[in-house]
């Protein structure tokens, strides 16, 4: 008797170890569902052990009371299994990741201080601006199927047609891998062309202000929407083509025709009858150095026939190179646009306007040191010939970068800004320049 009531208690044991799961409407957390686990491997080793010592210890017994221990044997078999069945699926629940482990959120922003003197104090600049502020948003659907998206407020408050802000979705788009290589994505995306275009984080370069070669010619951010198909070949090459929307650049007002920066769409209800194509080829295969090269050809740079703009041609080349606690950057831009003189002229464009149009072109130099680990310092030269009167320049700059924190930078900077047409003498300037930005 004694050994049948131990067998029952044991039965009695693996009823109690059932009816002490979570029912079905129970949500326990990751935590609690370890603890849980855990728990119950115990207590089942615990009844194992017990099944297996009646098993041994049971003397021989009349036939009748031989199949009643039997059956209870059989009868604790059962619920053990039942309790392993819910141990997995309690288990394969905890691995399970829920929603929440498949959004990616980060963000930058940055704010500038500007005292700069101009030859004529009319053009003097004494401002603080918190000039942008961004949020990333991710989700990964699978593995290989991702959407990410960047929002963007510049100049911090956006309030009626006088505000000096903005609200603007800097990228939107879903990406889809056919494999390590190969890649594929459509949407609102960064044009891949230049050094800051698409990684321009304050933390990553030097100068408080990005610099003007790829603020004016390239010009950054210059985001648009199409579709890109990217390819990573072996020992470090990759090569990105898209086709999106062209830009829409004005050809008749005297004092902005052709102006690249202001023919930006950003897929804002874009006019998209003629679009345009880009093809960048980038190597990376060496540590700490990319080298880089993108053609964009405008079918019609100004989205209108028989006008005076018609096609247009970029290209670039670039190098970034970081080796030591030495660096060095250095990239040139080229815009060549075919423009109808005759119409140009019966617009009111002057002929230096329309010379200036036709070919713009920015180049930079900037060599750095970084001999500590939180601070660097560089300097700068850059050429830049735009189509607008103010955009013809050089500039000399030079500052320092500290780094309380990788994601976090605060900046210092110096420029001698010197315009090369005589009607903008007086927009030369120097001054000094102060930052802070971080990311995450």
């Amino acid at each position: 008797m004694k050994k049948l009531r131990a067998k029952a208690g044991v039965a009695l044991a693996g009823a109690l170890l059932v009816c002490s799961l979570p029912t079905q409407g129970a949500t326990p957390s990751n935590e609690e569902l370890f603890q849980i686990i855990q728990q119950q491997n115990q207590r089942i080793e615990s009844l194992e052990t017990e099944l297996r010592n009646a098993r041994t210890n049971a003397p021989a017994q009349p036939i009748q009371q031989g199949q009643q221990s039997q059956q209870g044997q059989k009868a604790l078999e059962e619920k053990i299994e039942t309790q392993q069945k819910q141990i997995n699926a309690l288990a394969e629940r905890e691995q399970k990741p829920s929603k929440l482990d498949k959004v990616s959120i980060g963000g930058y922003g940055e704010m500038h201080y500007n005292n700069l003197d101009a030859e004529d104090r009319a053009n003097d600049l004494d401002e603080l601006d918190f000039h942008r502020f961004v949020l990333f948003f991710g989700y990964d659907f699978t593995e290989n199927l991702r959407f990410y998206s960047e929002l963007e407020v510049e100049h911090s408050f956006v309030e009626g047609d006088d505000s000096p802000g903005a609200v603007e979705l800097e990228q939107a788009y879903v990406q889809y891998d056919f494999n390590s290589s190969t890649s594929i994505l459509g949407g609102q995306f960064l044009t891949p062309v230049g050094i800051l275009n698409e990684t321009h984080e304050p933390t990553t370069f030097y100068g408080v202000e990005r610099n003007d070669v790829e603020n004016i010619i390239i010009p950054t951010t210059y985001r648009v929407g199409g579709a890109q198909v990217t390819h990573r070949f072996g020992e470090g090459f990759q090569v990105d083509l898209s086709v999106h929307e062209g830009l829409l650049i004005d050809s008749t007002d005297p004092n902005d025709a052709f102006r690249v920066r202001d023919g930006r769409q950003s897929t804002g209800e874009a006019i998209a009858r003629d679009p345009a194509y880009t093809l960048r080829v980038k190597y990376s295969g060496i540590p700490g150095v990319e080298l880089g090269g993108a053609v964009q050809y405008e079918t019609d740079a100004s989205q209108v026939n028989n006008d005076a703009l018609e096609s247009g041609l970029l290209w670039e080349v670039h190098s970034v190179i970081n080796r030591g606690i030495f660096g060095f950057r250095a990239l040139y831009a080229e815009w060549n646009f075919d423009i109808n003189n005759e119409i140009a002229l019966a617009n009111g464009i002057s002929a230096a306007q329309i010379a200036r149009g036709e070919d713009q072109t920015g180049w930079y130099v900037e060599p750095s040191v970084k001999p500590f680990e939180k601070v660097g310092f560089y300097t700068r030269y850059e050429d830049v010939e735009g189509a607008r009167t103010e955009d013809v320049f050089d500039q000399w700059e030079f500052g320092l970068n500290y780094w309380p924190h990788p994601d976090v930078v605060l900046k210092f900077d110096y420029r001698f800004r010197d315009l090369n047409l005589p009607s903008e003498r007086g927009r030369d300037f120097d001054g000094f320049d102060l930052g802070i930005g971080y990311q995450f």
